[in-house]
């Protein structure tokens, strides 16, 4: 993947942005759906737009110009960004939040790459190649250091019971349903639960088995997770359609989904 070490060194920068946010009190304000925007959101925005701007391809973040449907219809490529994804995870301190990038080829997530700044793990997938983790990465890590250090995923999972990656405690009357069914046919379950993209992550590195997605995300949500999970051999489906999730829809709200 020619743009690796940009889009490494992109992330590392989009974490020291927020982490000086993070280190100090900051505004909460809130965006037209409800969700919390910060100051951490617009200053990872800027950083990432930096490095990608110099790729010539077309970018569609979060926190960018959202352009109408008529004018990225006939983006073969792209970037698909979340410059933070988990703002609720952010405000509220539990460090379970990710910078995400993704390179959308004809609808389909080809690279993805998730940094997590406060648990320093570095998830990377490029599709039909490898998938692998780096940990303890700091914002300060140098690209080659990271490179030297990457550990290939999935990682063997011996380890029974069959693993749902859902709340223990929020379950949708879907989401509970769906569990049974799984219980009928794995016998025990035990959960796991993540905020953000880390969720897809537990599956694509081999620490869970299921993550079933009955509620509402967007595409800039899960277009990293899913290359990082494609790339690690996992299937990432519509609920709806029963194939492989897209990108680039006209409406960018994602339908259910289910990543195993």
């Amino acid at each position: 993947m020619k743009f690796e070490r940009l889009l490494i060194e992109a992330s590392l920068k989009a974490g020291e942005e927020i982490m000086k946010v993070y280190a100090r009190d900051f505004d909460v304000e809130t965006k037209d759906d409800s969700s919390p925007l910060t100051e951490a959101d617009k200053n990872s925005h800027l950083a990432i737009m930096s490095f990608l701007e110099q790729t010539g391809l077309p970018i569609l973040s979060e926190e960018g110009k959202h352009m109408d449907y008529s004018e990225r219809k006939n983006w073969n490529q792209f970037w698909l960004v979340d410059p933070l994804d988990g703002t609720k995870e952010f405000v509220k301190k539990n460090g379970e939040f990710t910078v995400n990038i993704a390179l959308i080829e004809n609808g389909l997530p080809v690279y993805g790459i998730i940094y997590a700044p406060v648990l320093k793990k570095l998830f990377v997938g490029n599709v039909g190649s490898e998938a692998w983790i780096a940990e303890n990465v700091e914002t300060t890590s140098s690209v080659d250091s990271i490179l030297e250090r990457k550990v290939s995923i999935p990682k063997a999972k011996h380890s029974e019971p069959y693993i749902v990656v859902a709340s223990r405690s929020h379950f949708s009357p879907e989401t509970q349903a769906f569990v049974d069914e799984l219980k009928k046919e794995k016998g025990e379950i035990d959960f796991a639960s993540m905020g953000s993209s880390l969720k897809i992550c537990l599956v694509a590195e081999g620490v869970a088995d299921i993550y079933p997605r009955f509620g509402p995300t967007m595409e800039w949500d899960t277009g990293a997770g899913h290359a990082i999970a494609k790339a690690a051999g996992k299937m990432v489906t519509d609920h709806s359609t029963g194939e492989e999730m897209r990108y680039n829809k006209e409406n960018l709200l994602n339908n259910w989904f289910i990543v195993r």
